[in-house]
């Protein structure tokens, strides 16, 4: 990958130079031609076909440096004033063929959408078998992220290929925040390669930041559901988001087109941000680029058997009306997603992700802001200069508890004084209307009264004659019973005079 990104026509000023840079350019160029050939010839050739056609081209390649080398070694000891410099994509390509390479893959979409299986097709490996099986086949009761390591060796070139799959994702009746385990799974790995990178004495560590996302998107269905928009709008600026459609073999060509369209439609318009191909100088890679970002999104198969049709060998699924090649153009988009994630642009991935995705944790890191978009204060100052703050920050809050306390004392003070007032101006009322009432029922006593003695006055006027004869009547029968009466002798014996 090193040789494609930094080999570049050499000029130099001294003239006796120019025809071994050249001649070394076009060795790198030749050598560049066969280590990144296009696979347009799998749609003929068999899967192992193709593998022994790559060693031997890489046996040629080997060759044909050797060769060239030598040859170039001989025309340098010839020409004067040779550097050596335009031997460095060389150097950097033997070197990082030493190192090997890195690449963390995570897959995510619902169960049963054959990504096991597109894992398995991608790289030619039995990455999930019977002994470690998919993640449809454990699938858990909430979301996991679990990841395998594997490591790849192709033409002596080695890949430590890390797939993260996530069992249970979109498998639950309430699927809220079932993406957040992805998102802290995510930014737990950027922090850990920033706190690698932040120790005094930094080691070589492995790179185990997500480098791609490929999202399986349902056939079924007229676009994307809720649970896709909402997953891909949390997740687009932290990771690289590649949308594909699973199991393309269950629509037509129409539909496909049709599906693909909608998909992109609802991905604008909810303002989702995909990886975008990188625009490069060179005109044909600038159309191998266009002709990738118009597939997008890549409408899948995945097979891992093998089935011979007119003598060949190819990956495939058998229906009973016709078979659907994996490798076939024509069929789907599987040749072109490969070519995509290892061939082209496994690179660029990595790339974007260190240079934009993780920068932009770091900075928010740095900065003091987390996911919620928050600020943090990081203390950067004297520890006594931050107990003195601490410690104004306390008084001044102290003081504004104390405002607040005394407001809210004086607000229940109006409120009682407020409250006795009204209650004054009841009682007032109501001794008014007491007051009233008592002056009312004393004047109609009082005009009683006067009622009565007048009625009393007329009542002795009129039978006055008769009641001073019944005294006087009265009075003599008194006084003749009085002396009618028979002498009464007491308990003591003693004798009553009259």
């Amino acid at each position: 990958m090193a040789v494609d990104t930094m080999n570049r026509p050499v000029r130099t000023k001294s003239r006796s130079s120019i025809p071994t840079a050249l001649n070394t350019s076009n060795s790198v160029s030749t050598k560049r031609e066969l280590f990144f050939r296009s696979d347009g010839s799998s749609k003929q050739h068999s899967v192992e076909n193709g593998i022994s056609s790559m060693r031997k081209e890489d046996r040629d390649m080997r060759e044909r440096e050797k060769k060239d080398d030598s040859a170039a070694a001989r025309s340098n000891k010839m020409m004067d004033g040779y550097v050596g410099f335009a031997n460095l994509p060389n150097q950097v390509y033997r070197k990082s063929v030493k190192r090997g390479f890195e690449f963390t893959l995570m897959v995510v979409g619902e169960s049963g959408l054959g990504k096991s299986t597109l894992i398995n097709s991608l790289f030619m490996a039995d990455l999930y078998n019977s002994d470690h099986p998919g993640p449809s086949l454990r699938i858990k009761k909430t979301v996991q992220v679990e990841s395998t390591k594997v490591l790849l060796k192709e033409s002596g070139v080695q890949l430590l290929l890390q797939v993260v799959d996530t069992p249970g994702f979109g498998d639950a009746v309430d699927n809220s925040n079932c993406w957040q385990m992805i998102i802290d799974y995510i930014e737990h790995r950027y922090e850990e390669f920033l706190n690698g990178e932040s120790r005094v004495n930094r080691k070589i560590m492995p790179d185990g930041r997500v480098h791609c996302c490929v999202y399986f998107i349902s056939p079924n269905g007229h676009g994307l559901k809720p649970l896709d928009v909402e997953f891909m709008k949390k997740l687009h600026d932290k990771v690289n988001i590649i949308p594909v459609i699973a199991k393309a073999d269950t629509m037509t060509p129409e539909e496909c087109t049709l599906f693909k369209k909608q998909i992109l439609n609802e991905i604008a318009q909810h303002k989702i941000k995909i990886y975008d191909f990188p625009d490069i100088d060179d005109e044909e890679e600038n159309k191998a680029n266009k002709s990738l970002k118009e597939r997008v999104p890549f409408a899948v198969v995945g097979s891992n058997t093998v089935i011979e049709v007119a003598g060949k060998k190819v990956r495939g699924r058998r229906y009973p009306w016709g078979i659907v090649e994996v490798e076939n153009m024509e069929h789907c988009d599987f040749i072109p997603l490969r070519n995509m994630l290892v061939r082209t642009h496994m690179m660029d991935l990595k790339d974007v992700t260190n240079n934009v995705h993780y920068e932009n944790f770091r900075c928010r890191k740095l900065a003091g802001i987390t996911s919620d978009g928050k600020t943090n204060k990081i203390p950067n100052k004297n520890p006594m200069m931050q107990i003195a703050e601490e410690k104004k920050d306390r008084i001044e809050k102290m003081k504004k508890t104390e405002q607040q306390m005394e407001q809210v004392f004086e607000l229940k003070v109006k409120e009682k004084m407020q409250q006795l007032k009204d209650s004054e101006a009841d009682l007032s009322k109501r001794h008014e209307q007491m007051k009233k009432s008592l002056e009312q029922q004393e004047g109609e006593l009082q005009e009683k009264r006067k009622q009565f003695e007048q009625e009393r006055a007329i009542f002795e006027a009129q039978h006055g004659d008769l009641r001073s004869k019944t005294l006087e009547a009265g009075s003599k029968e008194y006084v003749r019973m009085l002396f009618c009466l028979p002498c009464v002798v007491p308990a003591s014996g003693k004798l009553a005079a009259r």
